[in-house]
């Protein structure tokens, strides 16, 4: 047991008590407590003090500590009503361990109002405080709290918080002050700010807690301020550390990369930073162990900036600039570590005389610190990165040094891997750029948003999505999956892709287009040399075709996941569509599925990669969709975002995932116009009077004659070369107007060149070049020839 201090033995009674309850110790303290002498009581039964022997049992085993109130017998006869604080301890090597026993001999009584330690305990308490009253004025604060305020006391009593700080924080933390007020429960609150008496921003931990009386009511809050500056940059870099884990290498693009290494570490690092390589010798050379003697001519990877536009950087990326030997770059890399040049006005001088221009930036941004850290990997100096302050006035500590060249490590080995694999890679990510939409276009039949993102460890994929305008204001929606990985999954996708395109472009209905699709595998299995004539590459895919006018939806599958549907009022559900064969068995049919859909209902079309997971079931994963998509916001955008937070696992599926939504919409009836043509080409002229008066009902005026010569032209073939019945219709949206003609021939128009003396041959031609586009598609009846034209000024 550690020694007492002799001043100690007057303050306080404390007695040992061994495992067995016998009094081991007895202080002086204790002697003047009951008066017993040590030789009287030590080496006896502890029980023996107490006034009543049923208080005698021991507390639990495993307590650490207890205190409670006995009475205890004086050595006179009395009985003395004592408070006690038992400490059980352990000695650390083993063995019986023992209960110290103590209480206060001194300070059992209330102090008054006027003592000189309870006046000063809020005066002088290194804890920075400030106490307001009910209306949240300021009632008082400490030494400490001045000196962070930077106000004496006298002249803010009174005032407010946010009067007192004049910044959006003080109003903040006033807020925060308010609830605990009418609350009456205590908070802790964290903010980054610069006080009155601060020269330097700096993290406070704010404690707020409310002031009672005896009863417990509130009659005011008290706020004590903890600057914890260190932890919280400590934090900061922890979070850049993990930030760079996650950011840097997203790809195996060396650009890229050393546009994260800058990008993560402005602004928690630096106010600009700037990466230059080393050139590998030729295309796509491995760059030379040995670095070459100074100037070093370095490429401009990336800089990243807290100024829009990076004003600071001399160079663009891309570019290459020499760096002579006196230069922080050059310095780094001949070393081979950190270097830090704290007063960029001297340290570099040498180099700022030979290049002037990166003078003047340094004086016009006043950057004061610069530090250099060489790219290193595998033993290999691929090039530098240089990080300056200026907004920043602190200098660079060392750990800002450890933490740079923590990130900058992390950058290295993904920019070695991206030169190593740059081809590779380079083919994959412009294959699949190049096969997938880079954004999906804007009709007025759907609103649509998607996702597409490949498999964590298998790389590129073969799924794919798309949304095709049709005519009509119609839209497709497709989405499909190749089997497999790699290159050549990437290359049969786009094949598929771009049939499905051309077959969705001559109006196919889903069934037909998949039949067509399945013919296409087939021939590609053909193509791969297989034997067989089937299964050599396997897909699946779903296609649908949406009308506004109607709000009528038709789906066909083959081997695909069903769609999910989320009307705008209802929980969502499966839709039943045949699920028809895997693409490539070849001869076997597809059906498909119709349906209306009301106004603003949401379709999800996604691939097997969303829901297959080795963590859980297919039902479950289901479920987990349909809940997801049930509880989805009004954003498409954010909805694709929440599902695959909900279904995918943080480090990425095993499989490739494309989701694709749709939110359908409906033009109203106003904005369509239908009208039964007569066989008569004598009436196409009054015909055209109704167009012309629908069109400026509908307020089109500046489309009227366009218009009028393209329906005088289909309406003008149908009757030569159609048959009975005819219609014709329009429909209008925001930017465009649909012309339609139908008739129930199967026979197709096509353009043919007139010659000088014929009297046809013009009609389709003249419609071609006044309008946007158009075409022919076959109904069950027929066929109808449409034409789309854009109207000016929306």
């Amino acid at each position: 047991m550690s020694p007492v201090h002799p001043l100690d033995e007057d303050a306080t009674a404390r007695a040992v008590i061994d495992e067995n309850g016998i009094l081991v110790r007895w202080s002086e303290g204790a002697r003047r407590l009951l008066g017993y002498a040590p030789a009287e009581v030590e080496g006896r039964p502890a029980a023996l003090l107490l006034a009543d022997p049923d208080e005698a049992a021991a507390p639990p085993s495993a307590a650490r500590r207890w205190s409670g109130t006995l009475a205890l017998r004086r050595r006179d006869g009395g009985v003395l009503s004592v408070w006690l604080l038992a400490h059980h301890r352990r000695p650390e090597h083993g063995g019986p361990g023992d209960w110290l026993v103590v209480t206060p001999l001194k300070g059992r009584r209330r102090r008054p109002p006027e003592d000189p330690l309870t006046i000063a305990v809020l005066a002088q308490s290194p804890c920075a405080t400030a106490v307001y009253d009910e209306q949240l004025r300021l009632y008082g604060i400490n030494d400490a709290m001045a000196a962070v305020v930077g106000l004496p006391e006298e002249r803010i009593r009174g005032l407010r918080l946010s009067e007192i700080g004049g910044k959006p924080e003080s109003e903040e933390l006033e807020q925060h002050l308010y609830e605990v007020l009418v609350a009456g429960h205590g908070r802790e609150v964290e903010t980054y700010m610069r006080t009155g008496g601060e020269d330097h921003a700096h993290a406070w931990l704010a404690r707020i807690a409310p002031l009672t009386d005896g009863e417990g009511r509130v009659h005011g809050v008290c706020l004590a301020a903890h600057d914890f500056t260190q932890q919280y940059r400590a934090r900061e870099r922890l979070q850049l550390v993990n930030e760079a884990s996650v950011r840097i290498g997203s790809t195996l693009d060396v650009t890229r990369t050393a546009q994260e290494l800058a990008d993560v570490c402005v602004p928690a690092l630096a106010d600009f930073v700037s990466v230059d390589l080393i050139d590998p010798p030729g295309q796509g050379g491995e760059p030379h162990p040995e670095l070459p003697a100074a100037p070093f001519a370095l490429r401009r990877a990336a800089h990243q900036s807290v100024l829009p536009g990076a004003p600071e950087a001399v160079v663009k990326p891309g570019d290459v600039d020499v760096y002579p030997a006196s230069s922080p770059q050059a310095d780094s890399l001949l070393a081979g570590r950190t270097i830090v040049a704290p007063d960029g006005a001297t340290t570099l001088a040498e180099w700022l005389s030979w290049d002037p221009v990166r003078g003047e930036r340094i004086a016009e941004f006043g950057i004061h610190t610069t530090m250099s850290v060489p790219i290193q990997a595998r033993g290999t100096t691929l090039g530098v990165a240089v990080l300056t302050r200026y907004r920043r006035p602190e200098p660079f500590t060392p750990d800002d040094v450890l933490l740079a060249e923590e990130v900058t490590a992390r950058a290295a080995v993904c920019i070695d891997n991206a030169r190593r694999f740059s081809r590779e890679r380079q083919t994959a990510l412009a294959l699949q750029r190049s096969l997938l939409p880079q954004s999906l276009p804007r009709t007025a039949a759907v609103d649509a948003a998607s996702r597409y993102l490949p498999a964590a460890r298998a790389g590129v994929g073969g799924d794919w999505f798309d949304v095709i305008p049709l005519s009509g204001m119609r839209v497709a929606m497709v989405v499909g999956d190749v089997v497999g990985h790699g290159i050549q999954a990437s290359a049969t996708m786009g094949r598929l892709r771009t049939a499905v395109r051309t077959l969705a472009d001559i109006d196919l209905a889903p069934d037909e287009l998949l039949t067509h699709l399945d013919d296409l595998v087939v021939r590609l299995s053909s193509e791969a040399g297989s034997e067989e004539t089937t299964g050599e590459v396997g897909a699946t895919c779903l296609y649908a075709v949406y009308d506004p006018v109607s709000r009528h939806c038709t789906i066909a599958r083959a081997g695909h996941p069903p769609p999910l549907l989320l009307p705008p009022s209802g929980p969502p559900r499966q839709i039943d569509v045949p699920a028809g064969p895997p693409l490539g068995l070849g001869g076997l049919p597809f059906e498909c599925t119709e349906i209306d859909l009301a106004e603003g209902s949401v379709l999800a079309l996604y691939t097997d990669g969303l829901i297959e997971s080795r963590e859980r079931d297919i039902d479950t994963s289901h479920q987990l969709l349909l809940r997801a998509l049930a509880q989805s916001p009004e954003s498409l955008e954010e909805t694709c975002h929440a599902i695959l937070q909900t279904l995918l696992p943080v480090g990425g599926a095993s499989d490739d995932v494309a989701l694709l939504l749709a939110r359908t919409r409906g033009l109203a009836p106003s904005q369509v116009a239908t009208w039964d043509i007569p066989a008569d080409p004598a009436l196409v002229a009054p015909i055209r009077k109704q167009v012309v008066d629908q069109l400026i009902s509908w307020d089109l005026t500046e489309a009227t004659f366009t218009a009028e010569l393209v329906v005088s032209e289909l309406v003008t073939n149908a009757i030569r070369y159609g048959e009975q019945p005819i219609r014709l219709r329009l429909i209008h949206d925001a930017t465009t107007l649909i012309c339609e003609v139908s008739d129930t021939s199967h026979t197709a128009p096509h353009l043919r060149r007139a010659k000088i003396f014929d009297e046809g041959g013009r009609g389709l031609l003249l419609v071609a070049q006044l309008t946007q586009r158009w075409g022919s598609r076959h109904t069950p009846d027929g066929k109808t020839i449409w034409a789309e034209l854009t109207l000016l000024g929306e």
